[in-house]
């Protein structure tokens, strides 16, 4: 048996969320280019390649922000015919090219101010309005990092949070350019150029994390192992699971979708292991609030010890022929049931008492019949009064 269970719906709630993160994306894009402008001016009128690199990261934020607004627009749209599951991985696709831009942006602005610390001759020295473009930098990009990564944590958006981070990167590189505009003051000028260096280090580092991550969601890698063991652990431990043989998980934006393999008793009624499969997705649920969706399969054995259950076993209607061969019609109170164990078909025959007495010759001959066939196992005939 399988069964798949959603999370309740969530109308509405991607219309809230996708507002949310683009109000706080536009917020931050209009401070990347009021900063970008000051601090590309500053740096080129002032004689800081530092300030001027830095300048260049904060209009890379602002064209990025312009990214996010689009992507977020878009992945918080509700599932559809087209895509059942949603559409974060939309999400997922916007932070690897945000991580790839940040990898290009940090790579040029290394190489670019390597080229420059190798080239001889004087420089001239930066002047102090350079300090205070970076210090008012510091100041509003560790402002927005905060109110970003709050509204990403709430929405529970990797490419918000990501986003947040490319904003604190740029307060990262204001510290160094204060730091090395100070020391080019006091007659060390190739500090600049070394810290233009470090910024650009820096943003790449931050673009490959978040690009890696995605990477890794886009191929379907799995929860940590750790989550894994405490949900075998948890659905081990519910009342009527035998044993947990397969679980398997993957990322979509934040949600987590599993697949497991439940083992009860094969005595089980098909509504009792559904419920059963239930009361595991509940505490699984209680464990993972980002779980999304849990198809379980409920078995009555362990396939993984042994050969699958082979498909050329006979189906109930072969069976019922077999029968009616030695019990004529049977009647409509009369009931099969059939269990599929082990690559053998165990019978369970319900005859209301009167009957089966009459019956009793044709119940043997029917049993010695089917001790002959391969896929026989056994065979429990229940007496039961008719009401």
């Amino acid at each position: 048996m399988k069964e798949s269970v959603s999370i309740p719906d969530r109308s509405g709630d991607y219309a809230r969320e996708a507002a949310a993160a683009g109000r706080v994306t536009l917020i931050g894009m209009v401070l990347d280019l009021v900063l970008g402008a000051i601090k590309c001016l500053g740096g080129a009128l002032f004689h800081s390649q530092a300030l001027l690199a830095d300048g260049i990261h904060s209009l890379s934020d602002a064209a990025s922000d312009l990214i996010v607004i689009g992507v977020m627009k878009a992945a918080r749209r509700e599932p559809d015919q087209g895509h059942p599951y949603g559409h974060q991985r939309i999400e997922t696709m916007g932070t690897m090219l945000l991580g790839s831009a940040l990898i290009a942006v940090g790579a040029a602005l290394a190489w670019d101010n390597i080229l420059r610390l190798l080239e001889s001759g004087a420089a001239p020295l930066p002047q102090w309005p350079v300090l205070a473009a970076a210090t008012v930098s510091i100041a509003a990009k560790e402002w927005i990092y905060h109110y970003t990564r709050r509204v990403g944590e709430a929405i529970r958006s990797e490419l918000i949070i990501a986003n947040a981070w490319h904003s604190r990167t740029d307060a990262f590189s204001s510290i160094l350019v204060l730091v090395s505009v100070a020391g080019a003051m006091a007659g060390h000028v190739w500090l600049d150029a070394l810290a233009a260096i470090a910024i650009g280090i820096i943003v790449g580092h931050i673009g490959w994390g978040f690009t890696w991550r995605s990477v890794k969601e886009l191929v379907d890698t799995g929860i940590p192992q750790p989550e894994i063991d405490r949900l075998k652990a948890i659905a081990r431990s519910t009342e009527g699971v035998r044993n947990v043989h397969d679980l398997r998980s993957r990322r979509m934006g934040q949600n987590i979708l599993l697949d497991v393999h439940l083992v009860v008793s094969p005595d089980v009624s098909v509504s009792e292991g559904h419920q059963i499969g239930m009361q595991v997705v509940e505490r699984m649920r209680e464990t993972l609030p980002d779980i999304a969706q849990i198809t379980f399969h409920i078995d009555a054995e362990n396939d993984e010890q042994g050969p699958p259950t082979s498909i050329r076993l006979p189906n109930r209607q072969a069976i019922e022929r077999e029968i009616c061969r030695y019990l004529g019609e049977t009647p409509k109170h009369d009931r099969l049931r059939l269990h599929y164990l082990r690559n053998k078909v165990h019978l369970e025959l319900f005859i209301e008492n009167e009957l089966a007495e009459h019956r009793q010759l044709s119940l043997e001959q029917l049993r010695s019949h089917l001790e002959t066939q391969p896929w026989f196992g056994s065979l429990r005939i229940w007496r039961s009064q008719h009401h």
